[in-house]
């Protein structure tokens, strides 16, 4: 199934979806330059996140999970294990794999991270938003975290979309 079966819908998804992730990648950008001084790249950042929020995970599963693949994620880990954000141990259940869990430091670290962007957030909200837009920006972004985690497969075929980007249903 197409994303639309008429053309000027699929235009205005198109021009929302343009719109949205203009805004997210603005806010991305502000957001960033927040962020403390600690000198830690987005990607060292989501990846304690992901442990944080997902406790202790093999290689294979953090990647899965980052939409990267597991080695992509050597040389990143072990500069987090060298600042001692997270830490490695053998797996007990399976003795051939090793899992990778967030240390104090680390949890430290991306709370205290976390805290001063909220913070600017929550003060750029409640000085230029009014009550009815910072409900409906709460709305969205539980609408953003569905769309993040969305498994919607999608194909470019300019001969069968049009020169149109469509998803399709399996």
């Amino acid at each position: 199934m197409a994303l639309s079966e008429s053309r000027p819908e699929s235009e205005e998804i198109i021009a929302a979806a343009r719109a949205l992730r203009r805004g997210t990648t603005e806010l991305y950008r502000r957001l960033r330059a927040e962020r403390m001084s600690h000198g830690l790249s987005p990607s060292k950042l989501s990846i304690l996140g992901r442990l944080a929020l997902s406790g202790p995970l093999t290689i294979t599963a953090l990647a899965a999970k980052e939409r990267v693949q597991p080695q992509s994620l050597t040389r990143t880990l072990a500069d987090l294990e060298e600042s001692k954000l997270i830490v490695r141990r053998q797996d007990q259940a399976d003795r051939r794999q090793s899992l990778t869990k967030i240390t104090a430091l680390g949890e430290d670290l991306l709370r205290n991270d976390a805290r001063r962007q909220a913070t600017w957030l929550a003060l750029a909200m409640s000085s230029i938003l009014t009550p009815v837009e910072r409900e409906l920006l709460r709305l969205a972004a539980q609408l953003m975290r569905q769309l993040a985690d969305a498994d919607v497969p999608w194909v470019v075929n300019p001969a069968e979309a049009g020169g149109e980007v469509t998803a399709t249903q399996d």
